[in-house]
């Protein structure tokens, strides 16, 4: 046994100088064995009013584990909560995590160590008006001495020969939840004096150590820190909720006979004193049933006229707040309706400005492509027009140069025919020798007969035809003009 103490000392020397210093900030203990089993045990009594239940747990020392009993402990103020400390694997020992006071339970590894620390939370009781309410159904409190409890189901109610550590071969998988995690990082409050001192009175007792006890220690809880001795220890023998039912059943039966013999006396008491309660009752009865008559008629026309003129100011208000609210929800619509009219005029306008810009443009375009396909068409129309006129004019005064010179050619040929039958025809005159004078001897001759004026005024020229500006056509060859 000396031997193993010793290689286990060697062991946790070795353990703790291989791992950093910044690892002891965080954990105050590593072992490089896991801890036994928790010790199966039943919860003493609360011994006073505000007392909260810390469980015990397996601490360490140079010997090797030694059971910390679990005890009724103080919080260091009002409010706080005790989350208990536990065993982690860090990858090459188990390290310990110590417990410590907050407004909200955080982590504790999943351990169930019973008594409404079954692994997650706190389901032993909450604090009220600065008060704490203890829960009957997993909490050993003496109702007659603590009035402010409650009953409430819990799961895993008592401590068991449960897992001790988290992670590891056979530990808890637990990990933190989010809310967990939130309360670890709360201003936190460490174990109180009195708590340190306890563990500190139990890693003293030899018989505290597994390696003697072999997981049964013969003080398992207490009723309050320090005390490892007396009638309120509780011992590490037999199951655990066998032995808390048990107690529980006493406590119950206690109750009971009480409560037997104080319904005795109340009852005795009461049938002295029926006959006169009787009477009294009787006589109270007739002078309660007119007075409660007559207070309920006028209780009622109170209310009547209370419940009449609250429902008319409601009416009153409901009808202001409708109209204010009528009125709110108009203004609003009125200034949405004009600011949506104000906005759809300038987009109507602006789309109308763009359409106006668009046609005119689109009008323009049109109509400068039909003036010049008018005046195309127009030019077109004029060349031909001119064409045919010219062509016309020049056919037509071909056939008036024509025509008239035919009839310049008849007249002509008419004149000349008819001269020489009234112009005389002139004898020959005879030369003679004689000195006389020629002319006197010459016989005179016969005067013409003068041209008939009427012919030259009858055969008036014929009158052109106007000539075309192109075509100057000239008299032909051979022909006098008249």
């Amino acid at each position: 046994m000396r031997m193993f103490r010793s290689i286990g000392s060697l062991l946790f020397l070795f353990v703790m100088l291989a791992i950093p210093a910044t690892v002891f900030a965080q954990f105050a203990v590593t072992m490089a064995v896991a801890p036994p089993a928790l010790v199966a045990y039943s919860q003493p009594q609360c011994p006073e009013n505000g007392y909260l239940w810390t469980p015990g747990y397996w601490g360490s020392g140079p010997e090797g584990y030694f059971w910390v009993p679990g005890t009724w402990a103080q919080p260091p103020s009002v409010g706080l909560l005790w989350t208990p400390g536990y065993w982690g694997w860090g990858g090459s020992a188990f390290a310990w995590n110590a417990g410590y006071w907050g407004p909200t339970v955080g982590f504790y590894g999943g351990i169930n160590y019973g008594f409404g620390y079954g692994g997650f939370g706190y389901q032993g009781g909450y604090w009220r008006n600065n008060q704490f309410s203890y829960n009957r159904s997993v909490n050993n409190v003496n109702v007659t001495n603590i009035h402010n409890t409650y009953t409430k189901t819990v799961v895993n109610s008592r401590a068991g020969n449960g897992v001790s550590y988290n992670g590891g071969t056979g530990g808890t998988t637990a990990r933190a939840t989010a809310a967990e995690e939130t309360a670890g990082r709360e201003h936190h409050t460490p174990a109180t004096s009195a708590q340190t001192g306890h563990e500190e009175a139990a890693g003293r007792n030899h018989e505290m150590l597994e390696s003697v006890n072999h997981g049964k220690p013969s003080v398992a809880a207490t009723s309050k820190p320090g005390e490892l001795t007396g009638k309120d220890v509780t011992a590490a023998k037999g199951d655990a909720a066998t032995e808390n039912k048990t107690a529980e059943n006493k406590a119950a039966a206690s109750k009971a006979a009480t409560r037997t013999s104080e319904n005795k006396a109340a009852a005795s008491k009461a049938a002295a004193s029926k006959a006169e309660n009787k009477a009294a009752a009787s006589k109270a009865a007739t002078t309660r049933t007119s007075e409660n008559k007559a207070a309920a008629n006028k209780a009622a026309e109170n209310k009547t006229a209370e419940n009449k003129a609250a429902a008319n100011k409601a009416a009153e208000n409901k009808t202001a707040e409708n109209k204010a609210a009528a009125s709110k929800a108009a203004a609003t619509r009125t200034s949405e309706n004009k600011a949506a009219a104000n906005k759809a005029a300038e987009n109507k306008a602006a789309e109308n400005k763009t359409a106006e810009n668009k046609a005119a443009a689109n009008k323009t375009a049109e109509n400068k492509a039909a003036a010049n396909k008018a005046a195309e068409n127009k030019t077109a129309e004029n060349k031909a027009a001119a064409s045919k006129a010219a062509t016309t004019r020049t056919s037509e005064n071909k056939a008036a140069a024509s025509k008239a010179a035919a009839t310049r050619t008849s007249e002509n040929k008419a004149s000349q025919a008819k001269a020489p039958t009234a112009r005389p025809e002139a004898k020959p005159v005879h030369m003679t020798t004689s000195s006389q004078p020629s002319h006197q001897a010459a016989t005179p001759r016969a005067q013409s007969a003068p041209k008939p004026a009427a012919q030259h005024q009858t055969a008036a020229k014929p009158q052109a035809a106007p000539r075309p500006e192109a075509s100057h056509p000239s008299a032909p060859s051979g022909e006098k003009k008249p």
